[in-house]
């Protein structure tokens, strides 16, 4: 069964709803949080966000989703293309299966102080889902049961702004588990977050951050007015505390990700790119660079139809699809877990509603359900036709 989500305690936020009736130096705090800037965004009347709010009100979430499959689907008859599982049988290539899971990504809540264009879990200040200290509870337990998983990866929405990120990081490192959070690096200038570099440096935290490019332009563009500064000083506070210096042990790995319907230039390229950057503009050093392909479902995916562009790029994931990538897809040895307990192959499909099939029943598996993972293990995924994004190119980190 799906857990109930517990009420996020948010802070800040109550000062930036209330402001009139904090003191001058609580405001003076909540005017540095992005949130404001965020919502300003959304609410713009003439915006995509608006626009998405009203058709979401009146089609309702699943609808939104099935049509949003249609469309995929559509764009690949058009194409004259099969669906993933069969382009890969026509190759003589196998559907890959599920090997021991070494991975669990959890997906901690959908709250965010951004709202992405490109974020395929559409987070956003508006998002209250979160995960509940039961399903907290039933993680560590199935952890402890699952000998296979190495890694326990943290995300969201901002999972560092959710009571479940700190027992997770704190009971993964308990049991000698690398642990992963995937940082929007502005949230680290969020109000009521400024221990956060100590705090993920005293857990030997990896953190792996968002930055689709060493422009302020091209970052603001797609992540929102005012986070390239931001993420410049989140870099900083990170740095200032051994994150990517050499020696210090404390790994802090950026994440590119195009800025329209185009597929990540080679990811050793770009590494070079970014060190001289980053270092000569502002003095920040990291470890590595992973390029991520945009996945043509949700935000994206909207703005690929409103543009006229979704054929195309499925056109451009078909014909840069890559056997090679096959052996290394996220789905063969991760499992992804919602906020309500869901249980998914990866991180899209807990975006698309497709979850791992529950045998004997409809819908679902839930971490709830299970001992360990080793119950899910030799299990083909689910596909569909957002994978061939996956299988692109020089494949998605």
């Amino acid at each position: 069964m799906l857990a109930s989500s517990s009420r996020m305690r948010r802070p800040g936020l109550r000062l930036l709803c209330r402001q009139t009736l904090c003191s001058a130096a609580e405001r003076e705090r909540a005017a540095d949080s992005l949130v404001p800037e965020t919502l300003r965004e959304m609410d713009a009347p003439d915006g995509d966000f608006a626009a998405a709010a009203k058709q979401l009100r009146e089609v309702g979430r699943e609808r939104l989703s099935i049509q949003e499959r249609k469309r995929r689907r559509r764009a690949l008859d058009s194409l004259g293309i099969e669906s993933f599982a069969s382009h890969l049988q026509s190759r003589g290539l196998d559907v890959p299966i599920k090997a021991s899971p070494t991975t669990l990504q959890v997906n901690v809540g959908l709250y965010c102080n951004q709202a992405c264009t490109h974020c395929h879990v559409e987070s956003s200040p508006r998002r209250t889902e979160t995960m509940s200290s039961e399903t907290v509870a039933q993680i560590l337990r199935v952890l402890d049961a699952s000998p296979s998983v190495a890694t326990v990866d943290i995300t969201g929405g901002a999972p560092e702004m959710h009571d479940a990120f700190r027992p997770l990081v704190e009971g993964a490192r308990a049991r000698g588990l690398e642990v992963i959070d995937r940082c929007n690096l502005t949230v680290l200038a969020e109000p009521g977050y400024e221990d956060l570099p100590t705090y993920l440096a005293s857990q030997g935290v990896r953190v792996v951050a968002s930055l689709p490019c060493y422009s302020r332009k091209n970052v603001d563009t797609q992540r929102g007015n005012k986070v390239f500064e931001r993420s410049i000083r989140g870099l900083r506070s990170l740095n200032g505390v051994g994150y990517g210096v050499a020696g210090s042990g404390l790994r802090l790995d950026l994440v590119y990700n195009p800025g329209g319907a185009f597929l990540p230039p080679p990811q050793d390229t770009l590494h070079a790119a970014y060190t001289r950057e980053l270092k000569e503009a502002f003095g920040i050093t990291f470890n590595e660079l992973f390029t991520i392909t945009n996945m043509p479902i949700k935000r994206f995916a909207d703005l690929l139809y409103k543009q006229g562009k979704l054929t195309e790029y499925m056109q451009l994931l078909v014909d840069a699809f890559n056997p090679a990538t096959l052996d290394a897809l996220m789905c063969r040895t991760h499992v992804s877990i919602a906020h309500d307990g869901g249980m998914y192959d990866c991180d899209f499909n807990l975006a698309l509603g497709s979850p791992i099939p529950a045998p004997g029943r409809t819908g679902g598996r839930t971490i709830h359900d299970i001992t360990s993972l080793d119950e899910i293990h030799r299990s083909p995924p689910v596909t569909g036709s957002h994978c061939f994004a996956c299988a692109a190119g020089n494949g998605s980190s």
